[in-house]
């Protein structure tokens, strides 16, 4: 086992942030794990792939160990979010741990949260992950989230509107007595 594998062991998460690289890690997805870092004065510890692993940390073990942690989960849905094998996985693996999830629709409406039919169709999917991601997409699209048009839109009031979302969110997570989340997922 590398030394990766550790590591996961021993941090925790606070917040996953899942989201599609190419249309957001250098924009919305990047400026929020910052602005996250900077509201909790360096106490928050957000997972975003390229700043929460290592070479030699094991993607998928990775990955699921920040859901499995996190308090809260960010979901950013952008055009070609329904492209990436990993963005429907996190995503299903998020709402069946139960997390809070705040969904940023990124030059996507909520409306617009439906399985493409090449994705369907897909010979690399069962029918399992296919209902796994249908019933994802179905959550997320019915949470109230916060939107914003990249062309015309205003990048840092997303940004600082989610950060003050999720914090208000990691607060209430902390507040409540781990036998009562618990007891309330049963």
């Amino acid at each position: 086992m590398s030394g990766g594998g550790a590591r996961a062991a021993a941090y925790e998460y606070d917040v996953f942030i899942n989201h599609r690289g190419v249309d957001t890690k250098h924009n919305v997805a990047r400026l929020l794990y910052d602005r996250l870092l900077q509201l909790s004065g360096g106490r928050d510890r957000s997972f975003l792939d390229n700043k929460s692993m290592r070479p030699g940390d094991r993607l998928g073990a990775s990955i699921d160990e920040g859901i499995r942690q996190c308090k809260v989960a960010v979901a950013i849905f952008s055009r070609r979010y329904f492209d990436s094998d990993y963005c429907l996985h996190e995503l299903a693996s998020i709402v069946e741990a139960r997390k809070v999830i705040v969904p940023i629709f990124y030059g996507i409406k909520p409306s617009e949260l439906t399985l493409p039919q090449d994705v369907v169709d897909c010979d690399a999917y069962t029918p399992r992950d296919i209902e796994r991601f249908r019933l994802a997409l179905r959550e997320a699209k019915y949470t109230v989230g916060l939107a914003c048009d990249p062309a015309t839109g205003d990048l840092a009031e997303l940004v600082n509107k989610a950060a003050d979302a999720v914090m208000k969110r990691i607060q209430e997570a902390e507040r409540v007595p781990r036998s009562q989340m618990i007891a309330s997922r049963l």
